[in-house]
């Protein structure tokens, strides 16, 4: 927009400008972009069997929907295309893919511009950049409108691709297909690799193209200005609230809340933080508590942690596992390793469905404050409770057990890392390299070497293959 660009980001007495301001920022009626999530009519076993909730990362949704088949039941195309929505929010983009794939193959899912441009982006998640521009080479170029060439802009610039990424805006220019959602991308592309005087120009080129302005337009404009230019933040904040028809919510604030933060304004960010708080309204969903948490602990504010923390219960009444996750996540960076046991015994006996991502911080707590018997014992009740702990657990104590100089143990847990399942945890390098030395100068070259075969995501590295070698 050209009013940001010739103030110099910084000029007070352009405030007064109401017209322009109006005629730039407000052109448009606000809109908001907020994802609406996916609604899932038919509660059958089809959708049971393959939820999110019940299936792990790792699971295969093909067999399952094969088997479906097989036993002649029917097949509602509606409710697995909203499946794949389900599983795009839970961030299993290889089951969100496996589905469309599965659909697209038995004819169930017809071949429009939107379906396919959902696809085109599940295959750069899953399968990267190369994979994804052979599929958008295959499509018709009768099928590749603005919904198809967005969805690549996108792509390349979620990989930071910015080569690629200016190539395809500019020929989204040509043909006509730049939209509110492709600026957004190229904002938030320029923003992440700190491309601040492309940005600049980029706002600039927005106004002459009377682009339309959502809410994300502006969360995305103010996180911007909020990296490298307060007195910008400012000035569109002060536009912002001085409009009307452009309600603000708590998001906003937490927004400034960062930037000021980053410039070490203290005093600032509690004052944004609390304008936040004011802004939570009962529609407003968990995740502006779990914010707060975690910012205030960024502060060292033990005392907001815990008053925002019994907010967020007495207002949502039952805190899902991703709550107490922030909320003990949050103690631990303020190093209240008391508070954070009383937090996970209260989770525990309270959760429906024990999650190891929460217990996992209470042992990297006790390995923060150098407790490893602690940590073990903790581990330790939880298998004798029947519980099974996935690859993160056991890697988490590995690294435990290692920082403290107890190899043994250490080896055992790497071991029990290696031989588990339930998730898709990357071996921590430093401590397998570490209880691969120590089998080494214990002379069991053997047991080393099995080891790292062994390892998952880690034979690839160069030490895997120098160990190999002189073990071998």
């Amino acid at each position: 927009m050209v009013a940001f660009r010739s103030y110099n980001f910084a000029d007070h007495s352009l405030l007064s400008n109401s017209n322009r301001i109006s005629r730039i920022l407000f052109r448009n009626s606000f809109s908001s972009t907020n994802a609406q999530s996916p609604i899932i009519r038919n509660h059958d076993a089809l959708y049971k069997r393959i939820s999110p909730a019940t299936i792990t990362p790792k699971t295969s949704v093909v067999p399952i929907l094969d088997q479906w088949v097989q036993e002649g039941k029917n097949i509602v195309a509606d409710e697995l295309k909203n499946m794949i929505k389900v599983f795009r929010n839970h961030n299993r983009y290889s089951q969100a893919l496996q589905l469309s794939e599965w659909m697209t193959n038995r004819s169930y899912l017809d071949q429009s511009s939107g379906n396919l441009a959902i696809h085109l982006d599940l295959i750069s998640r899953v399968h990267g950049l190369e994979q994804a521009e052979k599929f958008f080479d295959s499509i018709p170029d009768s099928l590749k409108n603005f919904k198809v060439y967005g969805t690549l802009l996108n792509c390349y610039a979620f990989k930071k691709s910015l080569t690629k990424a200016e190539a395809t805006m500019e020929k989204m220019k040509q043909l006509g297909f730049m939209t509110t959602h492709s600026y957004h991308s190229m904002l938030s592309l320029y923003t992440k690799t700190e491309n601040h005087e492309k940005l600049v120009k980029l706002i600039d080129q927005m106004d002459k193209a009377n682009v339309r302005y959502h809410r994300q337009t502006y969360y995305i404009l103010l996180t911007a200005y909020a990296s490298f230019d307060i007195k910008s933040m400012e000035n569109l904040l002060a536009y912002m609230e001085a409009n009307p028809y452009l309600p603000l919510d708590w998001h906003i604030y937490i927004i400034l809340a960062k930037g000021y933060l980053n410039f070490n304004q203290v005093e600032k960010t509690l004052e944004m933080l609390k304008k936040s708080e004011e802004n939570i309204f009962q529609n407003t969903n968990g995740v502006a508590y779990e914010i707060l948490l975690t910012m205030y602990a960024s502060l060292g504010k033990k005392d907001h942690v815990y008053r925002i923390w019994n907010l967020y219960k007495k207002t949502w009444r039952k805190v899902d596992n991703k709550g107490y996750h922030h909320m003990v996540s949050s103690l631990v960076k303020l190093d209240d390793i008391d508070g954070v046991e009383k937090i996970v015994e209260e989770w525990e006996s309270v959760t429906p469905m024990f999650d190891f991502w929460v217990a996992n911080v209470l042992v990297n707590g006790y390995s923060k404050k150098g407790d490893w018997k602690k940590a073990e014992a903790f581990v330790e009740r939880l298998v004798s409770e029947g519980k099974k702990p996935p690859r993160s657990t056991w890697d988490s104590l590995a690294i435990v057990f290692s920082k403290h100089g107890e190899m043994e143990k250490a080896v055992d847990a790497m071991r029990k890392a290696i031989l588990s399942n339930g998730d898709h945890w990357k071996l921590n390098e430093v401590t397998l390299r570490t209880c691969v030395k120590y089998l080494e100068e214990k002379g069991e070259m053997e047991v080393a070497k099995e080891l790292l075969k062994s390892s998952e995501g880690c034979r690839d590295l160069k030490f895997v293959s120098d160990v190999v070698e002189v073990s071998g």
